[in-house]
């Protein structure tokens, strides 16, 4: 049986302002936004992709405290050129450093509003052999 990560839930204090830095300064997707009585809630996929992230009110980030999530971990295939797109865009990054000079060793970091960090890897086999085939990504391609 194949278990698959699909959603990671990102606890935020303000819905708004994520939906901007993750849509807006990270590029991800905005798969959906619903709002009714029950929920206030967006998902956002990363581009190239095939796990999501869930921000807002719903009750698991409700038993989170905003900002209490750490070491996410996105890859790219080209750290230099992710971070420069992030910085291009406003986000804070950590400077680049090389723990291991095989594939997989480079990584920086950032923080988004609240406090969640993340950690970015390079991965240059990505660039070729992307985990999610291209031609199945459907909602993040």
């Amino acid at each position: 049986m194949d278990w698959t990560l699909e959603v990671v839930v990102v606890p935020v204090s303000d819905l708004g302002r994520s939906i901007a830095f993750y849509r807006d300064q990270l590029g991800f997707a905005l798969d959906h936004e619903t709002h009714n009585e029950h929920v206030h809630l967006a998902q956002l996929t990363p581009h190239g992709s095939g796990c999501s992230i869930v921000i807002g009110t719903l009750p698991s980030p409700n038993q989170m405290v905003p900002g209490s999530l750490h070491g996410v971990q996105l890859v790219v295939a080209d750290a230099e050129l992710a971070r420069a797109e992030l910085v291009e865009r406003g986000v804070d990054c950590s400077q680049i450093t090389v723990f291991d000079e095989r594939d997989g060793g480079t990584f920086f970091g950032f923080s988004d509003p609240d406090g969640n960090t993340w950690s970015v890897q390079q991965i240059r086999a990505r660039g070729d052999r992307p985990l999610t085939a291209r031609e199945s990504r459907g909602r993040s391609s």
